[in-house]
């Protein structure tokens, strides 16, 4: 038996347990969300509490808060993505880390991270907020359900209603094939500004029943 340390969250701040959450849940993949503020303008932001939650409906989930420091005030993201029911999650090459770290700052409302970060987007298919023109997969995500978390956190689950993925790593469109390394995604690790790439694989197959 492996000898270890019990961490009791019953006994723990918020902010050891948020230590606790990010240096062992890791890697986390980033949700690189673009939203609509009220005025129409675009609100980035990259959020690593993310990831698949059901393939039918077809649902991500994100958990949305501003920490500490903003309890009680959500961020944009969260507050528009309830007032337009509507967003997109952005994946992120290593290409884009600089950009998506620069989006990570906390600005007033209303102040563009898109502008700070030179981002450049695209139109969506089905909804009105864009995408990132740069982003290797993006998914255009209707809102399925919002829960109130407290202490200024929500829980989003988006509805996926499609996918723009960077032609150059689509391998067969018929049948939804996706070289995925290609996309060359990074991902959280723990502490302040660490990341991961997709660089070092290895299969392990699931057996056959016995």
């Amino acid at each position: 038996m492996t000898d270890s340390v019990f961490f009791d969250f019953s006994m723990l701040s918020r902010h050891n347990c948020h230590k606790l959450l990010t240096a062992t849940v890791v890697p986390r993949p980033i949700a690189w969300v673009t939203t609509l503020n009220e005025d129409d303008t675009l609100n980035v932001g990259p959020f690593s509490f993310f990831n698949v939650a059901a393939e039918e409906p077809p649902l991500i989930s994100i958990a949305i808060g501003g920490g500490e420091r903003f309890e009680g005030d959500l961020k944009d993201t969260g507050v528009n993505i309830r007032r337009t029911e509507e967003f997109v999650v952005n994946l992120v090459d290593y290409s884009s880390a600089e950009a998506m770290t620069k989006t990570a700052v906390n600005f007033a409302s209303g102040i563009s991270e898109a502008a700070f970060a030179a981002i450049e987007t695209h139109s969506s298919s089905h909804i009105r907020t864009p995408r990132i023109s740069h982003s290797p997969a993006a998914l255009e995500c209707k809102l399925y359900r919002s829960i109130d978390l407290g202490l200024g956190q929500s829980l989003v689950l988006g509805q996926v209603v499609g996918v723009h993925v960077n032609r150059e790593a689509v391998l067969d469109v018929d049948r939804c094939y996706v070289d995925t390394p290609r996309l060359d995604l990074i991902a959280r690790m723990y502490g302040n500004g660490w990341y991961t790439r997709m660089t070092d694989w290895f299969q392990q197959i699931t057996p056959p029943h016995p």
